[in-house]
């Protein structure tokens, strides 16, 4: 499209107008992008938001829910039981006097041996209630309860190694995004000093006072500077790609604001207590305790089952005592009530010999589990200290970081005075400038390094409030 048809000039006011469609066509595209940009994030912050909606926390809160509905299970044990019956069926009436084992295949038959042999049948029903409550049970039901309450206990200590992870990879992924924008800082800082190198000794090859090699030497620098430019910046998009994945939003709208993460940190991470309340070993004690809860209640397994029953309960049929039977519809509804109350016990007697094996199994079990809790103290008191070593590696390397690029940048400027004067080679000038950009990326990592080498020290410790509380300030 034309600018005349674009845009039209008006005599009166001695100026263009535009239409307000090629406005808001040029400037709205603009303004959705800026508004769908997500404001600069601080690593508390993105910690935090890593933590609401990560989807593998709110699958462990969904396990304590579980594991609580576990519990309201295990203590309508101490309520009674009422069973209601009702019952319709059409049958022949002969009955078999003798004995039959108890089964779940043949339908039970009551009233006397008639004596004859007949497929006449007949209306049957039944309705009845029976009400069953165990008054005492040695110990067993609460054993269960027990059980129940340490899997939620368990469960809930799952939530907070789960926020634990997720937080330290939060925060993990956003040291290494900004790791990587200072990568690309300084990569960009070589391209430019490779240019420039290039402009100096092109000028000096075309006027002849420089070979053509030392020309295509540089141009091969300024192709290796720019193709680490590209490397650094593609590990900026993978960063932010997985700090975004934390985070439940796009990487486009991943924005970091670095606070105090680009200085070196002055404080330590305070002790957090002792390694047995890490999440982790807090866990693993809560399976020591739920293995142990689960042996009590097979321990109170072997005793008499004592039930308080009642029930009340009414039958029709249309047979009759003397062999005849009632009209069309006889046996339909109940025309017999009856009621009874009983105590009933039943004990296993033989049931010993599997709950001794389930015992000895449970035993086992629970010495397995604290023997993992032992190691888990162990390798948690490894991680610390080899956390608190690299702190101490990259302190010192952050102290002379600075100095070796001091050192790099005075050395660059000798080797390019040399070059320009006549005095030093193309070699020196080009390996004077790589160091500087290698030196440049040392220091600008060295500070990160130490809060890095900080955020481990925190995690072995099990909590990362304390390093959180240094980035945020």
């Amino acid at each position: 499209m034309s600018t005349s048809r674009r845009c039209q000039f008006d005599p009166g006011r001695g100026r263009y107008r535009f239409p307000i469609i090629l406005v808001l066509s040029q400037f709205l595209p603009a303004a959705v992008a800026l508004s769908a940009q997500q404001d600069p994030i601080t690593l508390p912050q993105a910690v935090e938001q890593a933590a609401g909606k990560y989807p593998a926390i709110a699958e462990s809160l969904e396990r304590v829910s579980a594991a609580a509905a576990g519990i309201d299970l295990a203590r309508t044990a101490y309520l009674p039981r009422a069973d209601f019956l009702g019952q319709i069926n059409r049958a022949t009436r002969n009955s078999v006097f003798g004995l039959l084992m108890p089964q779940a295949v043949l339908p039970s038959i009551s009233g006397p041996v008639l004596g004859t042999d007949s497929i006449t049948n007949v209306w049957g029903s039944a309705a009845g209630l029976l009400v069953s409550w165990e008054p005492f049970d040695f110990g067993l039901r609460k054993a269960n309860v027990e059980a129940a309450q340490s899997s939620r206990a368990r469960a809930e200590s799952g939530v907070s190694v789960t926020r634990l992870q997720v937080s330290s990879a939060a925060a993990d992924s956003f040291l290494t995004l900004l790791a990587s924008q200072q990568t690309v800082i300084a990569a960009r800082a070589g391209v430019n000093r490779a240019r420039v190198l290039h402009q100096v000794t092109d000028g000096l090859a075309q006027s002849g006072l420089r070979p053509g090699a030392d020309a295509a030497r540089t141009r091969a620098e300024v192709a290796i500077a720019e193709t680490q430019l590209i490397q650094a910046e593609q590990a900026v998009e993978v960063a932010r790609a997985a700090l975004a994945g934390l985070l439940g939003i796009p990487a486009a709208q991943v924005v970091v604001q670095p606070g105090p993460l680009l200085g070196a940190p002055a404080a330590e991470v305070p002790s957090a207590g002792a390694l047995s309340d890490h999440p982790l070993a807090l866990q693993q004690n809560s399976t020591v305790r739920e293995a142990q809860a689960q042996e009590r209640a097979l321990q109170r397994t072997y005793f008499p089952r004592f039930f308080l029953q009642g029930s009340t309960y009414a039958r029709g049929s249309g047979a009759r005592m003397d062999g005849t039977t009632g009209g069309a519809l006889a046996g339909l509804g109940p025309s017999a009530a009856n009621w009874g109350i009983g105590l009933t016990v039943t004990f296993s007697a033989l049931d010993l010999f599997s709950l001794r094996a389930r015992e000895q199994a449970q035993v086992h079990q629970e010495q397995a589990a604290a023997a993992q809790y032992q190691r888990i103290l162990q390798d948690l008191d490894g991680q610390l200290q080899q956390a608190q070593a690299r702190l101490m590696g990259a302190r010192r390397v952050a102290e002379h970081t600075p100095i070796v690029l001091e050192a790099a940048r005075a050395a660059e400027q000798q080797a390019t005075a040399r070059y320009q004067s006549g005095l030093g080679n193309i070699v020196e000038a080009a390996d004077a400038e790589r160091l500087v950009t290698q030196a440049e990326i040392d220091d600008s990592l060295a500070k990160l390094s130490v809060w890095r080498a900080l955020l481990g020290v925190a995690a072995a410790q099990g909590d990362l409030q304390p390093f959180l509380r240094l980035a945020g300030r």
